[in-house]
Order: C-alpha cells, then sequence, then structure tokens
C-alpha cells in the first residue's frame, strides 16, 4: 500500500512539473494522433457522405464492409504495415518505419473505417429527412454530400471525437511500426506499456492521467462546440425547412 501511495504522489509530483521528458512524450502523442485524426477525417467524412448519397453497385457491401473494419484488429493492421514498411516490402524505401510517420499512418488506417462508417449514418439519417427537399433544388449528388455534411458538422464533430480518443488510445498497432524508441516514437500509451512491465509506476500513472485528462477534454470541447452551434443549425434548418 505503501509503495502505492509513494508511486500516486511522485506521479502527481510528475505530472505539475511536467517533466521534460513527460512533456516530450505527450507532445509527441498527441502530434501523431492529431495528424492522424485530421487525414482520416479528411477520407472518411467525405468517404461517408458519398456511401450515404449516392446508389452504385456493391453499395450495401461497401457498408458492410466499412462497419465490419471499425473491429479491424490493431496488431493485424501494425503486421500489415510491418511488412509493407520493412527493408524488403513494396514501401520500404520510403524508410517509414520505426518513426512517427509510420505510426500515423497506422492510426489513420484504424480510425479510417470508424470515421467514415459513423458519418455515413449521420448523413444517411439527415439525407432520409431532407432527400424529398434537395431534390426539389435540384441539388446534385455532389451538392447533396457536400450540403448534408456542412449541416450535420454538429454530429460529426462528435464522430471526429471518437476518432481522436480510438487513435490516442492504440498500443498494438503503434508498437509494431513505432517500435518504441526513446525521444523518437515513444508516446503515452507505448510507454504506460513499457514502464508498467519495469515496475515503474510512477511514470505510467502519470501518463495515465494526462491520457485520461486529454480524453475529458476532448469530450469538453465536443460538447462546448455542440452548445455553441446548436441553435444556429437549427434555426438554419427550420428556415430551410419546407412549409406545409
Amino acid at each position: 500500500m505503501t509503495d502505492l501511495s509513494n508511486a500516486f504522489g511522485l506521479a502527481l509530483q510528475l505530472i505539475l512539473s511536467f517533466d521534460a521528458a513527460l512533456g516530450e512524450i505527450v507532445g509527441l502523442s498527441l502530434t501523431v494522433s492529431l495528424t492522424a485524426v485530421l487525414i482520416a477525417a479528411a477520407i472518411g467524412l467525405p468517404l461517408g457522405g458519398i456511401v450515404a448519397v449516392y446508389r452504385f453497385p456493391g453499395r450495401r457491401i461497401v457498408i458492410v464492409l466499412l462497419n465490419a473494419l471499425m473491429g479491424l484488429p490493431p496488431v493485424f493492421v501494425g503486421l500489415m504495415l510491418y511488412i509493407m514498411l520493412s527493408r524488403s516490402g513494396p514501401l520500404g524505401a520510403l524508410g517509414l518505419l520505426f518513426t512517427p510517420s509510420a505510426m500515423v499512418l497506422a492510426q489513420a488506417v484504424l480510425i479510417t473505417p470508424i470515421i467514415a462508417a459513423l458519418s455515413h449514418r449521420v448523413v444517411r439519417d439527415l439525407f432520409e429527412d431532407y432527400r424529398e427537399q434537395l431534390c426539389s433544388f435540384g441539388a446534385s449528388p455532389r451538392q447533396m454530400v457536400l450540403t448534408l455534411l456542412w449541416e450535420a458538422r454538429i454530429s460529426l464533430v462528435t464522430v471526429v471525437m471518437a476518432g481522436f480518443g480510438r487513435a490516442s488510445a492504440e498500443v498494438g498497432a503503434v508498437l509494431i511500426v513505432g517500435g518504441n524508441i526513446a525521444h523518437v516514437t515513444r508516446v503515452m500509451t507505448t510507454t504506460i506499456a513499457l514502464e508498467t512491465s519495469k515496475g515503474n509506476l510512477a511514470l505510467a500513472l502519470a501518463l495515465g492521467f494526462i491520457l485520461v485528462l486529454v480524453a475529458i477534454g476532448v469530450s469538453a470541447l465536443a460538447a462546448i462546440i455542440g452548445n455553441a452551434t446548436h441553435p444556429a443549425a437549427a434555426k438554419s434548418w427550420r428556415h430551410a425547412a419546407p412549409r406545409r
């Protein structure tokens, strides 16, 4: 019990003093996860909107695949990327293995299906409500996708935040392609796993607390954005809604 109390005390000291090594790990973690989320959102949001609006052969298969890939095993993603990025792999010449870029790629691959599948559901529900109105305006499918993505932006913020939460908590894939190299590819989740196995509970706890605080902060930010923009969005839809 005393050892645990000391570990919690040391963890608190590390957080309050914000040790340089701690700051480096947290900074790299946020950089990798935010970059991965931006890439995944740039691909996943339009893809979800396109699948919701467009009708094309194999559309149902695409929807099933997107939903299935939400549960893609991280270690499998890490393994496949390791094979592709290794020296004997097709992308080995890029020299990305055991770099932050490889970690960004791993997280982006994992969360793109999540963002695409969730955004598809959001846009699909909105499209069902306003399909007739959009058609009466003569909107093309491309215009419909852009309009629905914009009008659903509040809900899509939550979708992107869910992607960030998944990315920031990732261990397996980033450990395989990043290698957990000190001062190069060591992030919060891999450091927590490493330090726990070494018995250094203070640093592991400090990083764990910071990870939880980041998750809470992201959720709070999403709620604030939603509350701030909800009245304006609701007013916009009221003006756009057809009179009966």
